[in-house]
C-alpha cells in the first residue's frame, strides 16, 4: 500500500483489443479473479521498448493464445479509466491510479479452436464468448463502463460488413 492518493498516481500505459469475428461480433472473456459475470476485452500493459501495436498482438497471444488476428483500426487517442480506491491500493503494487490505453480493432482470421485461454502459465480467463458490440458496457465491471462506452462509440462502424456485389 502506498501513502500517495490514487488521483496523484500516474496511469499505467496499456493496450486493449476489440477482436471482431466474421459476423461483426466481438470477443469477451470472463476474468478468473473477479466473481460473477465480469467479462472484458483482452488488454494489458506495454513493456519497455515495445510499441502499442506490438503490445496488443503480444497480449492476444498471452491472454487468449492466438496470433490469428490483423489490426484494422486504432483508437484516435488514449483512453483512461481509474481504479476504485481499494483496488488502486493493491493492483500493480499500488503504483497506479488506473490505466491509459491505446485501443485496437482487430479482425480474427482463425477459427474458435485457435483460441486457447490456457496458453499462458497464469491464465486470466475462465470462459469466452462472442457478443454484439453494443452489449459490451453492460458486461464490464462498473468502474470501466464509461471506457467501454467510448470503445463502442469509436469502433461501432466496424460491426457492419460491406455487402458483396453480385454480378
Amino acid at each position: 500500500m502506498t501513502s500517495e492518493d490514487p488521483p496523484r498516481r500516474p496511469y499505467r500505459r496499456g493496450v486493449g483489443a476489440v477482436l471482431f469475428d466474421a459476423e461483426g461480433k466481438v470477443f469477451v472473456a470472463r476474468r478468473i479473479d473477479t466473481p460473477g459475470e465480469a467479462w472484458q476485452l483482452p488488454q494489458g500493459g506495454i513493456e519497455d521498448g515495445e510499441t502499442p501495436r506490438q503490445a496488443v498482438l503480444r497480449e492476444l497471444a498471452e491472454e487468449i493464445g492466438t496470433d490469428k488476428a490483423e489490426i484494422i483500426a486504432e483508437s484516435a487517442g488514449w483512453m483512461c479509466y481509474d481504479l476504485p480506491g481499494e483496488l488502486a491500493d493493491t493492483v500493480w503494487g499500488g503504483r497506479y491510479r488506473g490505466q491509459m490505453q491505446k485501443w485496437f480493432a482487430l479482425r480474427f482470421t482463425g477459427a474458435d479452436a485457435d483460441i486457447d485461454l490456457n496458453a499462458s502459465a497464469c491464465p486470466e480467463f475462465t470462459d469466452a464468448k462472442w457478443v454484439a458490440m453494443e452489449d459490451l458496457p453492460r458486461l464490464i465491471v462498473p468502474f470501466k463502463r464509461a471506457l467501454y462506452e467510448n470503445i463502442v462509440a469509436e469502433f461501432r462502424h466496424l460491426t457492419t460488413r460491406p455487402r458483396q456485389e453480385t454480378g
